[in-house]
């Protein structure tokens, strides 16, 4: 009986490493997917991509892991708040210690030469395949022809002449070669980790620079609302729809404050951790100037303690929002 081989890679749900698993499973090889979950990318994608490919999927979380790679990572950022190489040492790290207790025999991801300008040009992915400590074990299909052969080409664990020698940032092959492969539904580029995402970005870096050790509710609260710095140092998040609003609901914290407006339509306005009196006629003017009350009419803001407790009513006026331009993250 012939001893399959096992393979685990990490499993994104992009096109990439859709191939990267159909490649290596073509030369009879047994693959199993990991993806990985922090708040800037979930498992959504790669659930959905296992699916169609019928895919054995694991999930691992590695926030608590990922943290201390937005304050120093070893080997820098990209072009936003992106630890891109770090991060990718530490997910190799974290599969190749799955590779050890489940009884993989190798590694195996959906990289491609010169695709991203940070971690895929080849001095780049030496250098992870070295720091994960499990260098020589990681085979990356789509451009394995193009990189020095690994132990699993070299021992004919897998064939090196039926591995690719993809390069660049363009598509044309990979789309190709899915429809070879029977690949009919795939993610479009678009989307996947939120540190490049601008806006996000420059959020994370500036609550960084007022709480420099974040926790996960505090890095969930940037995907919503608008975000407002008060004068007392005191932050603000303002729901701009219900959907929104109701996200914020879901991510309350013993210690926030909740403002809204009585008897106009408005939005949720959540103070994190609370703050000073002066802070909060801050935030109740913000929730005024969202909302639709009348301009020049003084109305009643409702300020709810999260954990309970007795509720304090403000009065405010509407203000031009143009006012808190300076205040907005």
């Amino acid at each position: 009986m012939v001893n399959r081989k096992r393979a685990l890679g990490l499993f994104s749900g992009g096109l990439d490493s859709m191939l990267a698993a159909a490649v290596l499973r073509e030369q009879g090889i047994e693959v199993a997917g990991l993806t990985f979950i922090t708040p800037f990318f979930g498992a959504e994608r790669a659930r959905e991509s296992a699916a169609h490919l019928g895919l054995p999927l694991l999930e691992e979380d590695i926030t608590e892991l990922y943290l201390p790679l937005l304050l120093d990572p070893p080997h820098g950022f990209g072009s936003r708040h992106n630890p891109c190489i770090d991060c990718h040492i530490l997910m190799l790290r974290q599969a190749g210690a799955r590779l050890e207790r489940e009884g993989f025999d190798f590694l195996f991801t959906g990289e491609v030469v010169g695709q991203r300008p940070m971690s895929q040009h080849r001095g780049a992915l030496n250098l992870i395949a070295r720091e994960s400590g499990f260098g020589d074990l990681i085979l990356r299909p789509l451009s394995a022809r193009l990189l020095k052969p690994t132990l699993p080409e070299r021992e004919g664990w897998v064939d090196r002449e039926r591995l690719l020698d993809i390069s660049g940032r363009g598509r044309k092959r990979q789309m190709a070669l899915a429809e070879s492969l029977g690949i009919s539904r795939y993610p479009s580029p678009a989307g996947g980790c939120l540190l490049t995402d601008p806006g996000y970005a420059a959020r994370l870096k500036e609550l960084l620079a007022h709480n420099p050790r974040p926790g996960r509710r505090d890095l969930e609260l940037l995907k919503w609302g608008r975000h407002f710095r008060l004068p007392d140092g005191s932050k603000a998040v303002v729901g701009r729809t219900h959907r929104e609003n109701e996200a914020l609901r879901l991510l309350l914290s013993p210690g926030d404050l909740v403002c809204k407006v009585r008897g106009y339509p408005g939005p949720l306005v959540v103070v994190p951790g609370g703050t000073r009196q002066n802070g909060l006629e801050a935030a109740a003017l913000l929730t005024v100037s969202y909302s639709d009350a009348p301009p020049g009419l003084e109305v009643e803001v409702t300020v709810q303690p999260q954990e309970g407790g007795e509720p304090q009513l403000l009065r405010a006026t509407p203000a031009d929002r143009e006012r808190f331009k300076a205040w907005l993250v």
